[in-house]
């Protein structure tokens, strides 16, 4: 299986430092949700995990978080793709959770749920705590300069880690690998 983990605010859609708290905030970036199909014909296997600490300090409830990720789901499909799991933390930060990134929760439910080792497994994210979810299950780490990219390409990133413009690069990428 050719699985890849991927953030959700900042690499697929708009972020917001005010948080997405309705559907009509969600917003895809440009040639994202086209990313996401274009890897699933062929043949990946899509995951997300995303911190959704919203949930948690009430800005928003997680049906109103279901209806955004329903919409992920719907527009991937109507490109030919399919989202095949999405993973979120509803905690906030002082609930020291183990799912919270840079924790490495998720990406354990998400190696759990396909039954495979995620070594190697390529996880696009905008943020330092992304990246370091991942690598702490051994994931090749990619940063995207979109959402929180473009400052936390001035930081110390994690070895190995790759950087492209948007996940759209990242994916045209590994289709040419």
């Amino acid at each position: 299986m050719k699985l890849i983990i991927l953030d959700r605010d900042g690499v697929i859609n708009q972020d917001s430092d005010a948080y997405i708290k309705t559907l009509d905030e969600w917003i895809p970036l440009p040639g994202s949700i086209d990313a996401m199909a274009r890897l699933s014909k062929a043949g990946w296997t899509v995951a997300v995990a995303t911190n959704q600490s919203g949930v948690g300090r009430g800005y928003y409830s997680e049906a109103t978080l279901q209806s955004m990720h329903d919409r992920l789901c719907q527009l991937v499909a109507e490109q030919g793709g399919k989202v095949d799991l999405i993973r979120y933390c509803p905690h906030a930060p002082e609930a020291g959770c183990e799912c919270r990134k840079p924790a490495p929760g998720l990406f354990q439910q998400i190696a759990k749920h396909f039954a495979q080792p995620l070594v190697g497994v390529p996880t696009v994210g905008d943020s330092l705590r992304d990246l370091e979810a991942g690598c702490a299950v051994g994931c090749t780490p990619y940063l995207v300069r979109t959402g929180k990219g473009a400052s936390t390409e001035h930081k110390t990133l994690p070895a190995g880690t790759h950087v492209f413009d948007d996940l759209a690069a990242v994916v045209d990428h590994l289709l040419e690998s």
